[in-house]
């Protein structure tokens, strides 16, 4: 039998292993409050900006609010909606309710859903095509957008368009494919799409996700127009950051999270790659992962650096298409404060 002085000593080599083997970025980072505040009226300075968070290594270190907003209160975050819907996507594939991203969409709509006019290309449409905006049909965003909410049926209008290319082609950056995984959701597990965030990512992650808006047939739209508080994105963005875990308590997979954010796609818009609802760039020579809503609703995880930022801004128009840009300087300011 091995005496307990082999155990201790064996447990003190794992131990010191672990010490030597974990990565650069998991040390303390401490900001001081100078930089803290320079980089809060950085922030502020910018002329859409509602409220900052930033944590590093799980604590949050910047909580600040701007122009009377609160970072516990609900806040639109626009198209960021479209990675917070990856999530169930991704719980519903390992729950098996959906068989993979390979998946053709339509044989997880109701028969209603699919109109007999589309062209036959619809079929080749699967989950992982809508994910990463290859859908191949004519966008429903854009100049699109507002003859496709004023139609009485989002699924069947985002189908009934023709293709501009084909399935698994270049980025089409349409919220009618988020829509329709909407759809998708609803009709495969017989709940709402609220339903279903609320037991699978706001429960395991105590935030609340109060309703949002639906389309005419009741389907909550997947895409746009979700409220969340900046406290809940923050939970969110850490989970990812630890690859589905959060509290202790495994919420995604975390292959999903790693699939989520492998490049399927890029950008034209904003020059990135894009993968499963996530955007991916490069920022002081760190690899970024974020979700971007219109007018500057933004979450980055930054995992080099075990830190995770959202800004909410003004959701109204009008927004300059450089503003990214801008939110983008500021993620490189306080990456650079960390180093």
């Amino acid at each position: 039998m091995r005496q307990p002085g082999h155990v201790c000593y064996a447990l003190l080599v794992a131990g010191a292993f672990w010490l030597v083997s974990m990565p650069s970025s998991a040390a303390p980072v401490s900001l001081d409050s100078s930089t803290l505040s320079h980089l809060e009226n950085r922030a502020g300075a910018l002329p859409r900006t509602h409220t900052l968070m930033v944590a590093i290594h799980g604590e949050t270190v910047i909580d600040r609010d701007y122009r009377g907003h609160r970072t516990n209160q609900t806040a639109n975050i626009k198209s960021l909606s479209k990675t917070l819907m990856s999530a169930p996507v991704g719980e519903a594939i390992e729950r098996g309710v959906i068989q993979g991203v390979d998946q053709p969409i339509v044989e997880l709509l109701a028969a209603n859903q699919i109109p007999a006019e589309a062209d036959p290309r619809i079929r080749e449409i699967t989950v992982g095509h809508l994910l990463s905006m290859q859908a191949g049909l004519e966008r429903t965003s854009g100049q699109h957008y507002g003859a496709w909410v004023a139609s009485n049926n989002w699924v069947r209008n985002a189908l009934s368009r023709p293709f501009v290319a084909e399935p698994g082609g270049r980025m089409l950056y349409s919220t009618g494919n988020t829509h329709l995984l909407s759809a998708a959701l609803t009709h495969a597990t017989g709940r709402s799409t609220l339903a279903l965030m609320r037991d699978w990512l706001g429960a395991p992650l105590d935030i609340a996700i109060p309703p949002w808006t639906r389309d005419p047939q009741g389907i909550y739209f997947g895409g746009n127009e979700m409220g969340m508080t900046p406290q809940a994105l923050l939970a969110f963005g850490e989970m990812y950051r630890l690859k589905g875990r959060y509290n202790g308590r495994q919420v995604l997979s975390s292959d999903w999270t790693t699939t989520s954010w492998q490049p399927r796609t890029h950008s034209f818009y904003n020059g990135d790659d894009y993968g499963y609802g996530w955007f991916r760039g490069e920022i002081e020579n760190e690899p970024v992962y974020y979700g971007w809503g219109y007018g500057g609703q933004v979450l980055f995880v930054v995992p080099e650096r075990a830190m995770t930022i959202v800004l909410t801004s003004d959701p109204n128009p009008p927004s300059s298409g450089s503003y990214l840009g801008q939110i983008k300087t500021l993620v490189g300011e306080l990456i650079r404060a960390t180093q």
